[in-house]
């Protein structure tokens, strides 16, 4: 029985992971996130208790997972989560400038506004089918942000003979119908 997949994936410059797991019988659903730096940006939750008698559970279940896991993966690269990742950079960056002590007037055309002159917050951009964006809390003036993971070590980039990175290989082998960009 495969309890899960764990894929890091590079896009626009930024390392993004994808998890995909199995609750198990006793609550049987897939959960498939989208992560980065440890913040949940996404996230996907399938039931399958209506199939649970079947005699290949484990294959059904593992099938239902890799395609859900694929879905994230797809999404994600074509840029159906673009508008949560520039909230998520854009809060990120607002914490850390809060952190500092001195956060910067929010400007319009290059002008600092007052609070009753700034435009209102955009509204959240509708996601992917059955893909809903987790919302992220608004930190208050009190509020510290938690210090990131350490970033995982990343490779050095490939020598010029090198067509493809190990991540892309790894990915095209579990996933050979996931079209590249």
């Amino acid at each position: 029985m495969v309890v899960g997949f764990n894929h890091n994936f590079r896009y626009k410059g930024e390392v993004y992971h994808i998890q995909t797991e199995d609750s198990g019988l006793k609550s049987p659903n897939i959960v498939t996130l989208l992560y980065q730096g440890g913040t949940i940006l996404a996230s996907k939750k399938t039931s399958y208790a209506d199939i649970t008698k079947v005699d290949n559970l484990n294959k059904v279940v593992e099938e239902l997972m890799k395609e859900q896991h694929k879905e994230m993966l797809r999404c994600l690269k074509a840029g159906e989560f673009d508008a949560v990742i520039e909230r998520f950079h854009a809060r990120r960056q607002g914490a850390t400038q809060s952190v500092a002590g001195h956060k910067a007037a929010p400007k319009v055309a290059g002008l600092p506004v007052t609070a009753s002159q700034a435009p209102p917050s955009p509204v959240e951009a509708p996601a992917a089918p059955a893909m809903v964006p987790r919302p992220q809390p608004k930190p208050g003036p009190e509020a510290v942000s938690p210090p990131s993971p350490p970033e995982t070590p990343t490779a050095k980039s490939p020598s010029p003979k090198v067509k493809q990175s190990l991540d892309d290989v790894i990915l095209s082998y579990l996933f050979p119908d996931v079209d590249e960009k």
